[in-house]
């Protein structure tokens, strides 16, 4: 028997089979995934209140996640030091866990704000920092998405040492729908409410609808409309006594950026 002609047909098996393998393992998805996002946006717009006094903004972050539904992020921009006492921008640290099954994600995590050099002076002397630390919770079903979130220490500088009383338990609720309507088009809606603890004259409910686009290359444009409640006595923030802006007023919102 030609004991050749049996080899030379398992050895090309081997081969082809080592080869699969290289492949497979070669096509198998990384444990970590890094992206990116850069963007020009009309004006920075946090639950409805404009934090650049409706001027321009340049905002941008880096994400990690990891296969298991971990995830830790950091993203900035930059503000008005007249609606952020002092601030001299804004960066958010925020990280957590994501599970999907069938139509339903479920997702806990936390978003820590730095102002830097956001403080409020105080009568008596000495500052107050602006930093706030705020734990979440959300559930979303297919486009529809319900989101807690619950401030585990003053809230944005509101506190007994600079207005008489602490704000932490201060929360925010929202409701968001972005329905894909044709293929890269979302329709987006957006409602939500603002409690501020032991500061109820803060408190308000802000709404938004608007579009977004889809491009090739991680390209996104959209349009907004907002609006809130806020009572403009407490929102209305002024340069000097001169040029005064409602920071809770009805406002258009546009914006493109990539992720990359």
């Amino acid at each position: 028997m030609n004991t050749n002609f049996i080899r030379l047909p398992l050895a090309a098996l081997a081969l082809c089979a080592a080869s699969v393998t290289v492949h497979a393992e070669e096509a198998a998805a990384p444990a970590y995934t890094v992206s990116a996002n850069v963007g020009l946006f009309s004006q920075y717009i946090f639950r409805g209140i404009s934090y650049t006094q409706e001027n321009p903004a340049v905002q941008g972050g880096f994400d990690l996640a990891h296969e298991s539904g971990a995830y830790l992020g950091v993203w900035g921009t930059n503000v008005s030091d007249l609606a952020l006492s002092n601030a001299t921008g804004e960066i958010d640290v925020y990280g957590g866990f994501a599970k999907t099954v069938d139509d339903w994600t479920f997702d806990v995590g936390f978003l820590q704000f730095i102002f830097p050099g956001g403080k409020l002076d105080l009568a008596g002397g000495g500052t107050e920092t602006l930093n706030t630390l705020e734990l979440n919770a959300a559930v979303t079903w297919k486009f529809i998405q319900l989101k807690y979130s619950y401030a585990v220490t003053d809230y944005f500088g509101f506190s007994k040492k600079s207005f008489g009383a602490d704000s932490d338990g201060s929360d925010y609720i929202e409701l968001n729908a972005n329905y894909e309507f044709m293929p890269s088009w979302i329709a987006n809606v957006h409602v939500g409410h603002q409690k501020v603890k032991n500061y109820d004259d803060y408190d308000f409910t802000d709404w938004k609808v608007g579009v977004t686009k889809n491009f090739e290359g991680g390209w996104q444009a959209a349009v907004a409309y907002v609006d809130t409640n806020a009572d403009k006595n407490f929102y209305t923030i002024c340069d000097n006594g001169i040029r005064c802006k409602d920071t809770g007023d009805s406002k258009w919102l546009i914006y493109v950026k990539r992720t990359f």
